[in-house]
């Protein structure tokens, strides 16, 4: 039925208002003369407007009356230890949340830098029987030097390269 009325808006021809024949065209006129009348606006003796007698004295006695009769609300607080655990039990469990599965970014070795690790051993001052102590018979046993080839030509080429030799023969 609403789509029947709807399809018909479209072929109305007449906008239901009507004004008298030549309005617009004397208006302005009208206005004009109205304005430059001698009779000043104050020479109306009935503004259209009827207040009863004292009515504006006793208006607020009579709100205030009207306020006392109206029924009470009930007031729920918001602050309640209810509802402060409920927040604070949330909270807690979002903070677990994230803990748990988003920050997983726990180190280890496979993330460390070769770079990194020397670095903090020669500015710690590590000596070598530290680092030995801390590893057991097994884990020596298996270390790195199995992979390289310690006969003399390395050994001494090693030496002449890397070691301070006058160091070594004061030693």
């Amino acid at each position: 039925m609403k789509d029947m009325k709807n399809k018909n808006l479209n072929k109305i021809s007449a906008t239901g208002f009507k004004t008298p024949d030549h309005y617009f065209e004397s208006l302005d006129q009208a206005i004009l003369s109205k304005l430059h009348s001698d009779t000043p606006l104050n020479a109306i003796k009935r503004p259209g407007f009827k207040v009863p007698d004292h009515y504006f004295n006793t208006f607020e006695d009579h709100i205030t009356q009207n306020i006392s009769k109206q029924n009470k609300t009930k007031v729920i607080q918001l602050n309640t230890k209810r509802t402060l655990l409920y927040v604070s039990s949330i909270a807690a469990a979002i903070l677990l949340l994230i803990t748990l599965f988003v920050i997983d970014d726990a180190p280890s070795f496979d993330n460390l830098e070769t770079e990194t690790v020397e670095n903090y051993l020669l500015d710690e001052n590590i000596s070598s029987y530290e680092i030995a102590a801390l590893l057991n018979d097994e884990e020596l046993d298996d270390l790195i030097f199995s992979e390289h080839n310690l006969d003399k030509d390395n050994i001494e080429e090693y030496l002449l390269n890397n070691a301070d030799i006058e160091a070594l023969m004061i030693e």
